[in-house]
């Protein structure tokens, strides 16, 4: 218990001291959410991975893929490595902070007003991020409860508390510069921890060999024809390859459309900083999902672990190795991948909030300080709201409608996120074509599809396997993102032309001339920032 303890205090009080140490780099809007756009690439690439990687991957998503698929599950994160981290920096990385800069966007509803000339879109698209975002938010907490009912003696809702208060306390303190700080500690955590935790499971189990043998041993009837036979959870591909694939798509591909992503890519310094960048995030994606989804794949080996259902069988894991220091990591790990995404995930939504949907609309006139005031606000009210959704999801009786609803919203946020933004964003970057109506059909396709299957998707699952394929929120959300390229495409084919100097003036930004074209290589030196921030404080 002192050990656990200890470490614990050590960890809030790095988070808050880093909180304080940052303040000054918080008094502007741009420098609040965007860090002044000046962050650097280890910054930058841990802010990236550790918002993408949290207590509901560790947790939940390793048990559960683990379960179903066996050590194939790595795939996942080997995807989310290549495609979710590698590919995401190439391909938008530079694109991204190009026109966000150029257009003076500092959220992702902001490009899409700028980028098409229409507030309507970016209202919707600030709505969508407020309503999906808060249940996305809310899960994070559900990763702590059984590892922190095996460590401490002490109610769910009080470490839930202690969470969301210093979370609140050194973002509201710091802004994006305190969080990418705290997120590189955290990131730094969540690699010893992870290699660590897997090591220490092989070895309980007799060592790798063993543990690969025993999980050859394994078969399941019940689950399917590829997963009675025997060694298929210790085979390449795992008893179902096709929605392994899936996951991977979701998973993967999804982080490109995420605002809480790819808003990172906003804050970006420098060309060299995208190829750092790029590297770190990628190496760190493979240590961290990677790891959770191959340590998630032995699962199997600890049957009476899923009896408390598949958030149970890592904690499982965990506690049969009977070893304090591990556990107190562990606890120190879960936490820090909670909070880093945590944060992340409110900046992003209190920003989009404030400065897209109440800028302008509800208070027409918010110079500043009015503006820094009401994120610092929406902050509080975000991590209130997911707050209460996480305990009524917790103590609810099981089988109340209204926890049941919740849980629904909570599996469906990612994929209406990731369905709504991926293909107009991507596109929007690339293309020139792309027009409003096809950016909104999409947006209310993504958002009506997803919401529509989680209420009559038990229903529908039962009546055959296509439909219990189709209706997962998993295989659906990827479904739902693929399909929006068509959508975006077509439609934009169809419709008026978007106006010449709407796009001229977006696009220009690759035309500008620095060593080579900016669209090949970002400029090591920028003042436009610098501008940005004096002209915002002398507002």
């Amino acid at each position: 218990m002192a050990i656990k303890i200890i470490l614990l205090v050590v960890f809030f009080a790095v988070m808050l001291v880093v909180g304080i140490l940052c303040r000054k780099s918080a008094n502007s809007v741009n420098g609040f959410v965007l860090g002044g756009r000046k962050v650097g690439p280890w910054l930058t690439a841990f802010a990236y991975g550790t918002s993408y990687f949290s207590a509901v991957i560790f947790i939940g998503y390793a048990g559960q893929f683990g379960w179903k698929f066996g050590v194939s599950a790595t795939w996942i994160g080997i995807g989310n490595a290549i495609i979710g981290s590698l590919l995401a920096w190439f391909l938008l990385g530079r694109r991204t902070r190009l026109m966000t800069r150029h257009l003076g966007a500092s959220t992702m509803p902001e490009f899409f007003e700028k980028r098409f000339d229409s507030k309507m879109l970016k209202i919707v698209a600030s709505l969508i991020v407020f309503i999906f975002l808060i249940p996305y938010t809310a899960s994070l907490y559900n990763g702590l409860s059984r590892l922190f009912e095996i460590a401490f003696d002490l109610p769910y809702w009080v470490w839930i508390a202690i969470m969301a208060v210093l979370t609140c306390v050194y973002v509201i303190a710091g802004g994006y510069m305190a969080t990418a700080v705290n997120d590189f500690i955290q990131g730094l955590i969540m690699l010893v921890g992870i290699v660590v935790v897997i090591v220490a499971v092989i070895m309980s189990n007799g060592g790798f060999a063993e543990a690969f043998g025993s999980l050859a041993g394994v078969s399941d009837p019940t689950s399917g024809p590829l997963a009675s036979v025997d060694g298929i959870f210790a085979s390449i591909f795992g008893p179902d390859p096709l929605g392994l694939l899936f996951v991977v798509i979701l998973t993967s591909l999804g982080t490109w459309g995420l605002p809480q992503m790819v808003q990172k890519f906003y804050s970006i310094k420098s060309e060299g900083d995208i190829r750092k960048g790029m590297i770190i995030s990628t190496v760190f994606a493979i240590v961290v999902a990677g790891g959770c989804y191959f340590l998630g794949g032995f699962g199997r080996l600890y049957p009476e672990a899923v009896a408390g259902g598949f958030d149970n069988i890592i904690p499982t894991m965990l506690a049969s190795l009977n070893n304090d220091f591990i556990l107190a990591l562990v606890l120190v790990l879960v936490l820090s991948a909670s909070m880093s995404t945590l944060s992340s995930l409110v900046l992003t939504s209190s920003s989009t909030l404030v400065l897209d949907l109440v800028k302008g609309n509800i208070v027409k006139n918010m110079d500043n300080k009015k503006q820094l005031l009401w994120v610092r606000i929406f902050i509080l009210v975000f991590v209130a709201i997911s707050v209460v959704i996480a305990l009524v999801q917790y103590y609810a009786p099981s089988g109340n409608e209204g926890t049941a609803f919740i849980a629904q919203l909570m599996g469906i946020s990612w994929g209406a996120l990731a369905g709504a933004f991926l293909a107009p964003f991507l596109l929007g970057l690339c293309w020139k074509k792309v027009t409003k109506p096809a950016v909104l059909v999409n947006f209310i396709f993504a958002v009506v599809v997803m919401t529509v299957n989680m209420f009559v998707g038990k229903q529908l699952a039962p009546i055959n396997p296509f439909f219990k394929f189709v209706t997962s929120p998993v295989n659906l959300g990827a479904i739902v993102m693929m399909f929006g390229f068509v959508i975006v495409i077509v439609i934009s084919l169809l419709t008026k032309k978007p106006d010449q100097s709407v796009i001229d003036n977006a696009f220009a930004c690759y035309s500008k001339k620095v060593t080579v074209a900016a669209g090949s290589v970002l400029s090591e030196e920028e003042k436009t920032e610098e501008n940005e921030d004096v002209a915002e404080k002398k507002e």
